[in-house]
């Protein structure tokens, strides 16, 4: 072989040895930049350690029109455990049914890696029907989640508004018994009072609260937050980004799918959306400071309350999902939380979160 072209051979040999290493390298960096990103945390005294941003399923396939065909949904939830996010939160009522049976199929490949998060406690599933959170049906919730999941253990089953029909301790009672028998792990509550907390964590351990908590709906910080921290129980805040409305995606001329869950929110009438716009202002000053958006400013601000928060942010867009995990990032010191206090203070954002009807579910 002549020379010239042996040497060719060696430095093309060479070439590749060096972009393979510096591909490997590249892949070493990026992994560690993720492990970095994706921090944990644990909710409340419980033990249970979930990825410090979750994701809120439901509206992979409820409620948020025009529904996401499942095969660009699973696509989604792929998408997120390769950004190492391990928390993932449906229920029974979103479908009904649809949304577990969606998160059984895409997620029971990598069931040790992740916590699932689900919820009972309306009639055959459907809210329309009424409250059911008797003994009987959290049973056979369980067993029937536990089959469109395709799992053998549900990680954190929620009641998923408290029915004032039956007494939260013979809830407690009938988790209980389910924690024995290891169809759960952990359990908790979504949208419940003070007075329920505390009953329900003096039969079974609450792991954690479920709730509406953003920068438009700070309800929560009055006594909510302080009794959980007393006494060790964890919050997931739901609709983190207030519904979309927080990212500044969202104005007064947003026209909504006529089958859209917003459409019956007093807070997304288009007179409230245009005066609320000054809350997305707000965001989006202190996201030109830091080279945010505002959704990652709005997320940042949450991580910051308490060690023991984590958003479950829900979005059908891999770019948003993407821009969700980059507020993980994103330090807000003292004087930036100070700045946010003070001016989300003189703010008085318009407009109910639920029409009266659903509103008296909550809070019980």
């Amino acid at each position: 072989m002549p020379d010239n072209i042996s040497n060719i051979g060696k430095q093309n040999s060479n070439l590749y040895n060096l972009v393979h290493d510096f591909s490997t390298d590249i892949c070493c960096i990026n992994s560690e930049i993720k492990t970095e990103i994706m921090k944990k945390r644990k909710l409340g005294k419980s033990g249970l350690e979930v990825s410090a941003l979750g994701l809120g399923c439901m509206g992979l396939s409820y409620a948020y029109t025009p529904v996401m065909e499942k095969k660009d949904a699973i696509k989604l939830l792929h998408a997120a455990i390769d950004e190492e996010i391990t928390f993932f939160d449906t229920a029974e009522a979103y479908g009904p049914f649809a949304n577990e049976e969606l998160l059984g199929e895409a997620l029971a490949p990598f069931r040790n890696k992740i916590v699932i998060a689900t919820k009972f406690g309306f009639k055959e599933g459907k809210p329309p029907l009424g409250l059911d959170s008797r003994p009987e049906n959290i049973k056979a919730v369980a067993e029937a989640a536990l089959k469109r999941l395709r799992t053998d253990y549900i990680d954190l089953f929620y009641q998923h508004r408290v029915d004032p029909n039956v007494p939260i301790e013979e809830v407690a009672g009938a988790i209980q018994n389910l924690i024995k028998e290891g169809k759960i792990k952990h359990w908790g509550l979504s949208e419940a009072g003070v007075q329920t907390i505390r009953r329900a964590q003096a039969v079974q351990p609450v792991a954690a609260l479920q709730s509406e908590y953003s920068l438009w709906w700070r309800e929560t910080e009055n006594e909510i937050i302080p009794t959980l921290e007393e006494l060790g129980i964890g919050f997931v805040p739901f609709s983190p980004l207030g519904r979309g409305f927080l990212t500044g995606a969202i104005n007064a001329n947003t026209q909504f799918d006529s089958t859209d869950f917003r459409n019956t929110l007093p807070r997304f009438s288009e007179e409230n959306r245009r005066a609320n716009q000054v809350v997305v202002d707000l965001l989006k000053n202190i996201a030109a400071q830091k080279n945010a958006t505002p959704a990652q400013i709005a997320l940042a601000w949450l991580l910051a309350q308490k060690p023991w928060i984590v958003p479950i942010p829900g979005t059908t867009k891999l770019n948003r999902l993407q821009e969700n995990i980059g507020a993980l990032s994103i330090e807000l010191s003292t004087d930036d939380l100070q700045q946010i206090k003070i001016a989300a203070s003189k703010i008085d954002v318009q407009g109910a979160r639920y029409p009266e009807h659903l509103q008296q579910t909550v809070s019980k």
